[in-house]
């Protein structure tokens, strides 16, 4: 197996965001005070200031924001072509996540997504994204 950097669920800022994916959950930082979410999660609101700020369980669902997709391949562990997708969720649409899609999907601006869990090894599991299909439920 090649080497991969693997998200770390000790850091206070993003722990509880990789602990409760490997729950198959999806959570956001949001501020309590004027119930903005906060993307990347900090000790303080960037909106308002307040330092009360909790994580909450998002629907997994959002709109394709952008995407890009890698012809060249950089390191081994990242086979070409995939594409990279930046999701706005649905509950908080200025939390914005990445996700990885295998191949050149088409694709479009405002596109429904759904989260999906992928196992990467060593106990940890990401969050990812996938266009959502007519018929599927949320």
């Amino acid at each position: 197996m090649t080497d991969r950097l693997y998200p770390a669920a000790w850091d206070r800022d993003t722990g509880p965001f990789f602990t409760a994916a490997r729950e198959g959950r999806l959570v956001f930082c949001a501020c309590n005070a004027c119930d903005r979410g906060l993307h990347v999660p900090t000790p303080s609101c960037r909106f308002c200031g307040s330092i009360d700020t909790s994580w909450r369980d998002a629907r997994g669902t959002g709109t394709l924001y952008s995407w890009t997709t890698v012809t060249q391949q950089a390191h081994p562990a990242w086979p070409v072509p995939y594409t990279v997708v930046i999701v706005a969720l649905d509950e908080a649409p200025e939390v914005r996540l990445t996700g990885c899609i295998p191949g050149a999907p088409a694709l479009s601006a405002g596109q429904p997504m759904q989260v999906w869990f992928e196992d990467i090894g060593q106990g940890r599991t990401l969050p990812n994204w996938r266009p959502l299909q007519n018929g599927d439920l949320a």
